[in-house]
């Protein structure tokens, strides 16, 4: 069991018997947010996950006073979850988000069973449809993009994948006898294969000398290489250092890492990305909503156009469930379930 931050009186009524220890392993850090971390890096959640978990964790803290979550119970969770919706209007998806980081913080830090955890009704997530850009969109706002930054682009729309997964892209996962990229630990710890796009096969190989030149550089300069996913970096130490390993869009400079300290090569970070695609979104005066995301919207979108099936396109996208790749047909219909409106049929000017 957890040990907490600092002494406190724990509501006996709002506590139930803890985790068996076999389940809930001892927390080494000192302090409650790095126990928070601890207990995320363990359960192999992802680095962004554990972002969320800390920030609404700490604001949580920070919103009752700086009092000790295991001097809380249900009514100060009620209270700060009002406030976000009622104060500060967070949509649903936020509100959810910011729940489950505050039981994972009660059930898995604290290694208390609150009663009414399972009694907190999750608020419901309403359906949106995604952001679809054209193809004349598409072309508009590639030509608004330069260098590595339209390739990237050209790239994500050109097989489906998330920004994420496209960032974190190294060397050995471009296949060029196949026509194939390898998608490593995406969404869900999944792998999958997708296309490689034959239009591509150039810009990629130009991208790959570029990226080949920095990779040099590090070397000579003795430099740290880069991340490695688990524990690859202890069973191959010197595997960080090779070029398999490095990333087909290194950012220019290096960066400290935020969990190690050490400096060495980040790949491309995804706010560069993110206003550069923005910034060429609004120069070509489209008003829709997109983001890098609407890549990945659209490369579904015309699949299903071009009359692949939707099983071909759940398997491209790596969605778990036939029914989230099931909202890009409704993107397909036309406006109206293609009812014709009566205005038209009466043929006036």
């Amino acid at each position: 069991m957890a040990v907490p931050l600092r002494p406190a009186e724990v509501r006996r009524a709002d506590l139930r018997p803890a985790a068996p220890a076999a389940e809930q392993p001892p927390l080494r850090s000192p302090r409650l947010l790095d126990q928070l971390r601890e207990r995320v890096r363990l359960l192999h959640y992802s680095r962004r996950t554990e972002q969320a978990y800390v920030h609404w964790c700490r604001a949580f803290i920070r919103f009752h006073g700086l009092r000790h979550p295991a001097e809380m119970g249900a009514p100060e969770v009620e209270t700060f979850l009002s406030w976000l919706v009622v104060e500060r209007r967070l949509s649903a998806s936020t509100h959810r988000q910011a729940l489950s980081a505050l039981l994972f913080l009660y059930s898995k830090v604290l290694g208390v069973q609150l009663p009414w955890m399972s009694e907190i009704g999750r608020p419901r997530v309403k359906q949106r449809l995604p952001v679809v850009l054209s193809q004349d969109e598409l072309a508009a706002v590639f030509r608004g993009l330069v260098g590595e930054h339209r390739l990237f682009a050209k790239l994500l729309y050109g097989t489906g994948m998330r920004l994420s997964e496209g960032l974190q892209l190294r060397v050995k996962d471009v296949d060029f006898a196949h026509r194939a990229i390898i998608v490593r630990h995406g969404k869900g710890g999944k792998d999958r294969v997708l296309m490689l796009p034959q239009s591509l096969v150039p810009a990629l190989r130009e991208q790959l000398s570029c990226a080949h030149a920095l990779w040099t550089k590090d070397q000579s300069d003795s430099r740290g290489g880069v991340e490695m996913p688990d524990a690859l970096e202890r069973k191959y130490p010197r595997a960080g250092a090779s070029w398999p390993w490095f990333w087909v869009f290194p950012q220019a400079t290096h960066s400290v890492d935020p969990r190690s300290g050490v400096v060495r090569r980040h790949h491309m970070f995804d706010q560069t990305f993110q206003r550069a695609f923005k910034r060429a979104v609004l120069a070509c005066g489209i008003t829709k909503p997109a983001t890098p995301h609407s890549l990945r919207h659209a490369f579904a979108t015309h699949l299903l156009q071009s009359g692949y099936d939707i099983r071909t396109v759940q398997d491209l996208l790596g969605h778990a469930d036939v029914a989230t790749t099931m909202i890009y047909t409704h993107v397909l219909r036309l406006g109206g379930a293609a009812v014709r409106s009566p205005m038209d049929a009466m043929g006036l000017d």
